[in-house]
Parts: structure tokens; sequence; C-alpha cells
């Protein structure tokens, strides 16, 4: 089981190194990050983006390949295209907007769009937690139904197999426990904690509907008498909607200064989504995710 982001920095280390394209590159936090990366055996990058701007902010990013593009959605079309020719592993976002690259990726002919939908799953280390935590969704699906809540949740078993979960918890957050009718993410919870046959193949235990308190706190179980096997031992966090899980993350990030790493998943191959508020450190362990994931998926 895994429990620092360090070990998946240490796995990827242990793998060959995958290539990954980064869409509009000319961003010094990300080329940083991809460079620290690349230095450190994780991926081979391809840089696409404005050159001459990529060059005056690391201008060691020569020994890179970059291909030229004047706007972002060429760069965007460009990254992909990669990645659908088999020249790349995985992908990264740089400095363009997000629905660009998303678009990008989702175009009926040219992109690498799945049957399975987009979703975002951040993993976060936090010093009060025994182990990592997989948060979904927070970045992409605002308001999911039922239907894509499964979707979501397959998303983050996927992740959790690549690093090598044999098994895994998985809770439906929500604000308390009891089904209602009125409150349509505790009866989407419900559904979800009674259909674990759906996921046997990630040997998933789903809690549900949960609050957060007994997903990650055996003494709260304790407490308030709450016995469902894997109670307060939570891997995988499902949120109910976008505010939710991102609320969640940036509490994790800025008030216990967890360490994190996060990508989309659901593409034909992972896409490393990362904020320009991330640190070097954040983007560096997602680029290591993402190629991880990337070599299994």
């Amino acid at each position: 089981m895994l429990n620092r982001i360090e070990q998946i920095l240490q796995r990827a280390r242990q793998e060959r190194s995958r290539t990954l394209a980064v869409a509009a590159a000319q961003d010094i936090y990300v080329l940083t990050a991809v460079n620290l990366a690349a230095k450190d055996g994780l991926c081979i990058p391809i840089l696409t983006g404005k050159r001459d701007e990529i060059l005056r902010l690391m201008p060691e990013a020569r020994r890179y390949e970059i291909i030229d593009c004047d706007s972002d959605e060429a760069s965007a079309r460009t990254a992909v295209s990669l990645v659908k020719n088999g020249r790349a592993d995985c992908l990264m976002k740089g400095l363009l907007p997000t629905g660009t690259l998303i678009k990008a990726v989702l175009n009926k002919e040219e992109g690498i769009r799945t049957d399975r939908l987009l979703s975002h799953v951040m993993v976060y280390e936090a010093k009060s937690y025994p182990k990592l935590i997989f948060n979904t969704d927070g970045g992409i699906n605002v308001a999911p139904n039922f239907e894509q809540k499964v979707q979501i949740l397959k998303n983050a078993a996927l992740m959790l197999k690549a690093l090598g979960y044999e098994s895994m918890i998985a809770a439906c957050v929500c604000g308390a426990e009891t089904v209602s009718e009125k409150i349509s993410a505790t009866v989407d919870a419900d559904k979800l904690s009674k259909m674990e046959g759906e996921f046997s193949e990630y040997n998933m235990k789903i809690l549900g509907p949960v609050g957060l308190d007994l997903a990650i706190s055996t003494e709260a179980c304790r407490h308030k008498r709450y016995e469902k096997e894997g109670a307060g031992r939570a891997d995988i966090l499902l949120f109910p909607n976008y505010e939710a899980g991102n609320c969640m993350g940036k509490t994790l990030t800025y008030f216990a200064g967890a360490k994190s790493a996060g990508i989309v998943m659901g593409a034909k191959v992972p896409i490393v989504l990362v904020s320009r508020a991330d640190t070097a450190e954040t983007k560096m362990a997602s680029i290591a995710l993402g190629c991880i994931v990337g070599g299994r998926e």
C-alpha cells in the first residue's frame, strides 16, 4: 500500500521513461517541472507551443523536441495527435485553457476519446492520515448523475489498480448516513454501495452514504458506533459534485499542507492537468503519476 507521494516518484523511476506530450509548453512553471522530471528519468518530453517563447523561458529546452505552434488550439491538436499516432504515452496541459485541451481530446475524428467519461483524480498525502487518499471529481464533472458517478468511481479504481492496489475502499461522501429522497447524493450513494459486483475486478468495498468523518476516522466510527466493513479507512473519496471535491482538495493543500498529484482519467492516455498555483513538486509528482498509469492503461 502506498502512503507517500515519494513512493509514486520512486515507482515511476523504476520503470522505463514514458514520452510526455506537453500542450502549450510556454510556461516557466510547467517547463521547470517537465525539465526536472526528464532529468530524473521519468519522462521524455515533446513540447508543443510557441518555440521562441519556450526557449526564452528555458534555453536548455533545446535538448527536447519542440513543435512550433502559433495558437493554443494548434498546440492542443498537435499534442493530442502525438498521442493518437503512438508517439506519446501521456498528455500534459501547459499554458492554455483546460477547455481548449479537452475539446481536442474529445474531437470525434482527431481526438483520443474512449467510451469512458473523463474525470479528475487527485491523490493527497496528509500527515494526519496513514495512507494516500484519492479524491474525485473536483476538476471536470460539475454535477454528475448516478451513471456518471459509476464511471468516475471506475476511473479512480483503474488508477489505484495501476499503482498496484489489490483491494480498495471507496466512500461516497455525503452530509450524513441517512438516505433521503430529497438529497439525491444520498440516494446515489446508497445505490452505489449495493453494486459492489460491478466493481468486483477491483476488489472494491463501497461505503455510502457516509459522512467524511466516518470515511476516514476509525475513532469517529467507534464513537458513532458505525461498524460497516472498511469504515474509517477509505482510499477513495467520491464527492457528490465539483464544489465539494474541489474545496476538499484545496482544504487539504492550504490548511493541512498536504502533498498532491493529479491526472484526468478516461481518455486513451492519462492527462496531467495542473494548476498554475501548484508547486513544481506537485507538477512533477503528477507527471510521475501520469507516466505510471500511462504504462498500464
